[in-house]
């Protein structure tokens, strides 16, 4: 299994504190099966800043400890950058990276309670330079909740989108577990990963996660998620089907 969303690097961000951390983090990752992870500290967030040459130097750093200690799992290099207006210069100039440093694929993450009103044009900018960004827990993001035509429009456009594994173990509360659930239904997400920071309250849960995926959606939904990952890796096409809006019932007939 691959996790292409985790913040296993050791004191760069809010993840792994320390090295034990990030060890831990490593075993707990084994044991649910993951054996790939796409190391993505934030970056340009308003309190992290973290560049490509450094994630990459940390990246080596911790595959030589995890060989050492033979703990069957590799890190891949990647980034979460919150979206700023710069994203395509800094990704000209090396500062911005993709994920597994593939010039393919790029993390976008928006405030928590907002989408910026550049961010169709800066994704389509992206796109321009052969780029694909993947917006990542659209699911907790309220002004999604609010208006998911949003979303719909920006993956009509050809942005992807990964929801958080805790997301759709019900960890973050039933709306969000019941919004992520929406996304899978309406072909608006095309990832599942684990964000995790920690073994204790912010962990993997990508094998529970996929569970629920099959209980709710069947086995082949979670084989797209699956592939789909690897494809990331690998620089390949991922697969996806052509988004739905997202039809919000009547409430007492008001809308």
């Amino acid at each position: 299994m691959i996790d292409l969303h985790c913040h296993i690097l050791p004191g760069i961000d809010d993840g792994a504190k320390d090295i034990e951390d990030s060890i831990e983090m490593a075993k707990h990752a084994s044991s649910q099966g993951i054996r790939t992870i796409v190391a993505t500290p934030h970056h340009r967030n308003g309190k992290y800043t973290n560049e490509k040459k450094d994630i990459e130097e940390k990246v080596s750093f911790l595959n030589k400890i995890l060989i050492d200690k033979q703990i069957p799992v590799t890190i891949l290099p990647g980034q979460e950058s919150r979206i700023f207006g710069e994203m395509v210069e800094e990704y000209k100039n090396g500062k911005v990276l993709t994920l597994n440093n593939t010039h393919k694929y790029l993390f976008v993450e928006f405030p928590s309670s907002q989408v910026p009103r550049y961010t169709e044009q800066l994704l389509f900018n992206l796109q321009s330079e052969g780029l694909t960004p993947i917006i990542v827990h659209p699911e907790r993001n309220s002004r999604i909740m609010e208006e998911p035509d949003i979303l719909y429009n920006l993956v009509n456009k050809g942005a992807l989108t990964q929801v958080t594994a805790s997301s759709l173990t019900g960890h973050f509360g039933k709306k969000i577990q019941k919004f992520s659930n929406k996304l899978i239904e309406c072909n608006l997400t095309h990832f599942v990963a684990s964000d995790a920071h920690n073994v204790t309250n912010r962990g993997f849960l990508m094998d529970q996660a996929f569970d629920a995926v099959e209980q709710e959606f069947g086995i082949d939904m979670v084989y797209l998620f699956q592939e789909n990952a690897e494809a990331v890796i690998e620089a390949k096409m991922c697969f996806k089907e052509p988004p739905e809006k997202i039809k919000r019932k009547k409430i007492l007939g008001i809308f």
